[in-house]
């Protein structure tokens, strides 16, 4: 019973808050299809991102990035996220998506300055090794996203409507930066193919660097 107490949980969770973040993600993955169809998707949606960013934010801390530059993107992409489902209004959504697309960048590179500030591999740098992936993938799902909001049909699929899901703008940036290339979801403007070559170029440097990391 000792193994699994809270106490000790929570001292684990502390030591590899990347690996927290890591899961809480791949949760996400699993949870926004059931999102997106409940009554109250947005706002669980809305939730579950802010969560994801308070995470974001902690997880920064074990880098040697600025936490200050993180919480100065977290909060109004907060408080703008809350603004935009009370009123609707998809400009502000854009520009709280594109805060959260920023956020995940900053998160993703500080993660990577964590993990080659040295030459030892440890637990939570391998868990870190995978957050980074996924905080991409969700960096460019924003970008995609703030993309069509700016410029209806962006992107077209094999499911009907001008505007893509969250579910297919997250399934498209995990093609792009795995190189697998199995998304039906297709960039046809000249912006949102600009952002899916950037895409596929991160995702390659991405496993470039990891491959010749120490």
């Amino acid at each position: 019973m000792g193994a699994f107490s809270p106490l000790r949980w929570m001292v684990r969770v502390r030591r590899h808050p990347s690996a927290l973040l890591l899961a809480v993600q791949l949760l996400g993955v699993l949870l926004y299809p059931v999102m997106e169809q409940a009554t109250a998707g947005r706002a669980l949606f809305g939730a579950f991102g802010i969560v994801v960013l308070l995470l974001a934010v902690w997880v920064v801390k074990r880098s040697p990035a600025l936490s200050w530059v993180a919480w100065c993107l977290a909060l109004p992409a907060v408080l703008l996220s809350i603004a935009a489902a009370a009123l609707g209004k998809p400009a502000l959504t854009a520009m709280a998506q594109a805060l959260e697309s920023l956020l995940y960048f900053y998160t993703a590179i500080s993660l990577t300055a964590y993990m080659l500030e040295d030459h030892e591999v440890t637990r939570d740098e391998l868990y870190a090794a995978g957050a980074t992936f996924t905080l991409l993938a969700w960096a460019f799902a924003f970008a995609f996203s703030v993309c069509q909001i700016v410029n209806p049909g962006s992107f077209v699929a094999v499911t009907e409507g001008p505007q893509r899901t969250w579910m297919e703008l997250l399934y498209l940036s995990f093609s792009l930066l795995s190189g697998v290339g199995l998304s039906d979801v297709v960039p046809v403007l000249p912006q949102a193919r600009a952002l899916a070559m950037l895409a596929q170029f991160a995702g390659v440097m991405y496993l470039h660097l990891y491959g010749l990391a120490p």
